[in-house]
């Protein structure tokens, strides 16, 4: 996640993230943040990124993102935030009167090819995911959920995929940093 372009509004990490695409081409990279234009899209996929998350913008422009799963099929992914259940936007600044679970399904029907869910109750928290939240919105779509927000030890792992029943949908957790070593 490119934070710095997310409050930018515009990719900042971009060479970065191309470095590291390069560097490992056998990886399904994703990135977001400040993507606002299907330029930045097409560049991150030319670089070897395989899948952009779309997070602000989507809210602000649906279309947008229905536009992008026409022109790039298969690689748009859409953030979601969220508190108690409704859309968070503006860095969170604002909750919206739109469930994450509606956004999601609007979302699925346009093409995306995953949902990546943040409680932002527990983001940057260590207290571990959301884990019912998480659940209810992988049980509403047919496409596979993306954990966000408190994971930070193999505990919080082991307990959202022992917990979350098979069927759900949840496909993977991201990590922020805790006890778990990177290679």
């Amino acid at each position: 996640m490119d934070l710095n372009g997310a409050f930018d509004g515009e990719p900042v990490n971009n060479s970065a993230v191309e470095a590291i695409a390069k560097k490992f081409p056998q990886l399904p990279i994703q990135i977001g943040g400040g993507i606002r234009d299907a330029q930045t899209v097409q560049a991150y996929l030319d670089a070897g990124v395989m899948y952009c998350i779309i997070g602000t913008k989507a809210v602000e422009d649906p279309d947008f993102v229905k536009d992008l799963c026409k022109q790039f099929p298969g690689h748009i992914i859409v953030g979601i935030d969220a508190k108690n259940g409704m859309v968070a936007t503006d860095g969170w600044d604002k909750v919206s009167s739109v469930s994450a679970i509606d956004l999601a399904k609007q979302f699925e029907e346009a093409g995306v090819v995953a949902i990546v869910y943040t409680d932002i109750s527990r983001d940057g928290m260590m207290t571990g995911v959301n884990v019912e939240a998480t659940e209810e919105l992988a049980r509403s779509i047919n496409i596979p959920v993306i954990a966000s927000g408190g994971a930070g030890t193999k505990e919080h792992f082991k307990t959202l995929f022992e917990t979350t029943h098979a069927s759900a949908g949840l496909a993977a957790s991201i990590f922020h940093y805790g006890e778990i070593p990177i290679p």
